[in-house]
């Protein structure tokens, strides 16, 4: 939910992380402000921009292989899914969000590596943009605070 209370996060030290973006170029003008807000916040949490792997697909059903295809490289610390799908007149909307979230999830748990989804699912394109920002930041916190969670309970 937009503008919830998402309590404090544990640890957002990004610092020496190494963090790969998988973004959809399907609503492309959208997925850009996701991506720079996301990267934006990554650096201020002090990932290095040499350590930051951003890769784009042609649209959220195949943002999930390339999340395997990064995961299986071995060389990150957590991964971003960034992604917009507006709910149109058919039930593709339903397949393309669930499938990609399905993806998604499998991926992380599969590989044991943390991936922030931040594939939007939205009724109309308004509701994009008026969530972008704040997701695209929100996947870079995630992806900083689970990589250190994780790596302190290895």
């Amino acid at each position: 939910m937009q503008g919830a209370d998402k309590g404090r996060p544990a640890r957002l030290d990004g610092e020496d992380l190494r963090i790969g973006i998988v973004q959809a170029r399907f609503n492309e003008a959208l997925t850009n402000a996701l991506a720079t807000a996301c990267r934006t916040e990554l650096a201020a949490l002090g990932v290095a921009d040499k350590h930051i792997e951003h890769v784009t697909v042609p649209g959220a059903l195949e943002v999930p292989v390339a999340l395997q295809a990064l995961a299986e490289s071995e060389r990150f610390d957590a991964l971003i899914a960034l992604g917009c799908i507006i709910r149109g007149e058919t039930y593709h909307f339903e397949l393309v969000a669930n499938e990609s979230g399905a993806g998604v999830t499998r991926v992380s748990l599969d590989y044991e590596l943390p991936i922030a989804n931040a594939i939007l699912t939205v009724e109309n394109e308004a509701q994009a943009w008026a969530r972008a920002e704040e997701k695209g930041r929100d996947a870079a916190r995630v992806a900083v605070e689970m990589a250190n969670l994780l790596e302190d309970l290895s």
